[in-house]
């Protein structure tokens, strides 16, 4: 016969197996060093994950939001989508000779970013949907897979898809192995991020959420498609976050994560929901082996992920976490295979 402790010792094992994940796996987080930005991260993740704490978050609730650039990948000396809109201006280049003289298409022509960044957003978005426009989404896809494919960073050689940051990987693992469901919200481009996302992180398309144009139904040839237009869609950056989210995800966040005043409304709207809440902030501060940039404790300003003082001293009245990439990290990105 069967015995009443027998089923009272059998649901207790059953209750460490459910626990395993945050305690059991020795260190998730190797690429970190041991300091006060780690042990937040694993504080959070034991309380949120432990049944019977009083900060238990059940799985289908446990939301983290990521920032893209600057966040899980390098984003200097300009975001990666900026080298994409340069190649397609050079590729589309002899379809537009008034191109030559008209801004900001001849400063990128001549490669140089800074003269083209110029116009501010205008510019950028100008950019954009000349750029990204004007196909289906299926022949867009295809142009960004094989370009991300090949394009290599400017300043190291390598492919960007190997300027990820190994920490945030690791993270992300982390997090998905405690019953988290991560997304990535970005004020890059939804379909720019979508073909590579899932091999670069494992985050699947439908969990990203970025910029948009437009697009319009279309039959071709029999064939239903989708046509990209000139024409913004939805720009996914500072308050327009809090509003994606609710839109695409439908559930409040329980932890954000950024690197730069773009993700300041992401952080406080995650910030603002009830329970336990995890927020943290990337400061590139190490010029040896990434870029160094701020304008925070006086780092270098830049004119895109700028990582402004203001932003600092409200995460450290928040509580917010903020991640030295000098100091937190052993390393920046993954050992070459």
């Amino acid at each position: 016969m069967i015995s009443r402790r027998f089923f009272v010792s059998l649901a207790s094992a059953a209750s460490l197996v459910l626990v395993t994940p945050a305690f059991a796996q020795g260190d998730p987080l190797p690429s970190w060093n041991d300091g006060a930005a780690k042990r937040s991260i694993v504080a959070f993740v034991e309380k949120v994950t432990r049944p019977g704490s009083p900060d238990f978050v059940p799985p289908a609730e446990r939301i983290a939001t990521f920032d893209n650039d600057g966040t899980l990948w390098c984003e200097q000396p300009v975001p990666v989508q900026l080298y994409f809109a340069l190649d397609r201006v050079k590729a589309l280049a002899p379809q537009h000779p008034e191109w030559k003289t008209q801004e900001p298409f001849a400063s990128m022509l001549r490669g140089d970013f800074k003269a083209a960044l110029a116009g501010g957003d205008h510019a950028v978005l100008d950019l954009m949907l000349t750029t990204h426009a004007g196909m289906t989404t299926v022949e867009f896809e295809k142009i960004v897979r094989d370009w991300i494919a090949t394009a290599r960073h400017p300043g190291t050689g390598k492919l960007f898809t190997e300027m990820t940051y190994q920490p945030m990987v690791e993270l992300l693992a982390y997090l998905k192995t405690n019953g988290f469901r991560n997304f990535i919200v970005s004020g890059g481009g939804i379909e720019f991020m979508r073909p590579w996302t899932e091999k670069a992180y494992g985050i699947p398309p439908e969990q990203v959420i970025g910029s948009s144009i437009k697009t319009k139904f279309e039959m071709r040839d029999g064939k239903p498609v989708l046509l990209r237009l000139a024409e913004l869609n939805f720009n996914d950056d500072r308050a327009g976050k809090p509003v994606a989210i609710n839109q695409h995800i439908g559930r409040w966040p329980i932890a954000a994560f950024g690197n730069s005043r773009g993700d300041k409304e992401m952080l406080e709207y995650t910030q603002g929901g009830a329970g336990a809440r995890f927020m943290l902030l990337v400061l590139h501060d190490d010029a040896a082996r990434e870029y160094a940039y701020g304008p925070a404790l006086g780092l270098p300003d830049v004119a895109l992920g700028a990582f402004p003082q203001a932003l600092y001293e409200q995460a450290k009245k928040d509580g917010w976490t903020v991640v030295s990439m000098k100091d937190d990290w052993k390393q920046i990105f993954a050992a070459p295979k």
